[in-house]
């Protein structure tokens, strides 16, 4: 998903004040790097990276996050992005929401006046994230091996501010993705980005698939492996 960039710096300074500060999440990483997806690439970012992950999508590059991790108070959370100095913060994963503690974190961090996203699988209820929140989600195509995952009750609950995200191995995924556009009516919704397996599906053919169809959605390339290639064993 994102590319490990600059860590964040340590945390120091008071803790988070409000009832909220003694909650526990655990955490794989906090960094600073450039958000590689969704509207906001480019952006610096400050990256919180929740443990654990219900899915095993065939083609994650997050693996890593499925276990491990430390155990960090909501307080502690908040100094460390804070000391960051980045106003963009990116609640990601694993998936963030298999943690409870993560509703209370996005509105936390809302509540510290930062501009916050949150890139979820969508399997899991959406409905209780705060409103302020830029939900990114990551709809499963079939070759993920997890599509019947998919929650469709959850488009209810997007907005123009939210994205849909699929990501695309091959042709049948990208016809899947075409026909589930359609049917939904999904660019209604919210925009809908498509984006190429890294190193398995060509991103010129999915640019042109886009384009003999006229498909009302953005093609994204993750800008972090462009720039810095795959973490080395991650």
């Amino acid at each position: 998903m994102i590319r490990r960039g600059a860590p964040a710096a340590k945390a120091r300074g008071r803790p988070a004040s409000g009832s909220h500060a003694a909650l526990k999440l655990r955490v794989t990483e906090i960094f600073v790097s450039l958000q590689g997806e969704s509207s906001r690439a480019g952006l610096p970012t400050v990256f919180v990276r929740l443990t654990g992950c219900p899915l095993r999508c065939v083609w994650c590059d997050t693996a890593y996050a499925f276990r491990g991790g430390r155990w960090m108070t909501l307080g502690s959370i908040l100094r460390e992005v804070a000391e960051a100095g980045v106003h963009q913060v990116c609640v990601t994963g694993g998936e963030p929401l298999a943690q409870k503690s993560c509703l209370p974190l996005l509105e936390t961090l809302c509540d510290a006046g930062l501009s916050v996203s949150l890139e979820t699988s969508g399997a899991l209820d959406l409905s209780g994230v705060d409103r302020r929140v830029s939900r990114v989600v990551d709809l499963k195509a079939p070759a993920s091996g997890e599509c019947a995952r998919n929650r469709w009750e959850n488009l209810a609950h997007l907005t123009k501010r939210d994205e849909i995200k699929i990501v695309v191995a091959g042709e049948d995924d990208y016809e899947w993705a075409r026909r589930e556009i359609a049917e939904r009516r999904l660019a209604r919704v919210c925009p809908v980005l498509l984006s190429p397996v890294y190193g398995k599906l060509s991103p010129t053919a999915l640019a042109d698939w886009v384009l003999r169809d006229r498909l009302p959605v953005r093609v994204q390339i993750q800008l972090h492996k462009l720039l810095w290639g795959e973490v080395p064993g991650k």
